[in-house]
């Protein structure tokens, strides 16, 4: 899985992070002061970039965390068939199959960006 580790201090608002396993977009970010006998806690609430649930994450500051990294590509759409859009990737040419997004209209020609991590795809 590609992904690299940093710390969750270093995370901020619309950027990627890994919360059960799964990647996020981090809607909120907020800090609570240090405890007593403790270091100063993050709190992180995310959209998953696939599927789109939400989830939240509780962490030291100092801590380490995985990032993931997904890659933002080029494509054209070849055809449209109900909710299945095959897109040619602009830069390796290979055709892939993605869902297209609901209420975005889509038809061949459209030149469209999208994400990929792993296996996973989807068009923004």
């Amino acid at each position: 899985m590609a992904r690299e580790q940093k710390e969750v201090r270093d995370l901020q608002e619309g950027t990627y992070v890994m919360i059960d396993d799964a990647p996020c977009e981090i809607t909120s970010y907020s800090t609570a002061k240090p405890g007593k006998h403790g270091s100063a806690k993050a709190r992180i609430d995310g959209e998953g970039v696939f599927d789109s649930k939400k989830r939240s994450l509780s962490q030291p500051v100092d801590a380490k965390i995985w990032v993931p990294i997904i890659e933002r590509k080029q494509g054209q759409v070849v055809s449209v068939d109900g909710d299945v859009a095959q897109v040619m990737d602009l830069d390796t040419y290979e055709t892939i199959s993605m869902r297209v997004p609901e209420d975005e209209p889509m038809s061949p020609d459209d030149e469209i960006e999208y994400l990929e991590m792993d296996d996973q795809r989807k068009i923004v």
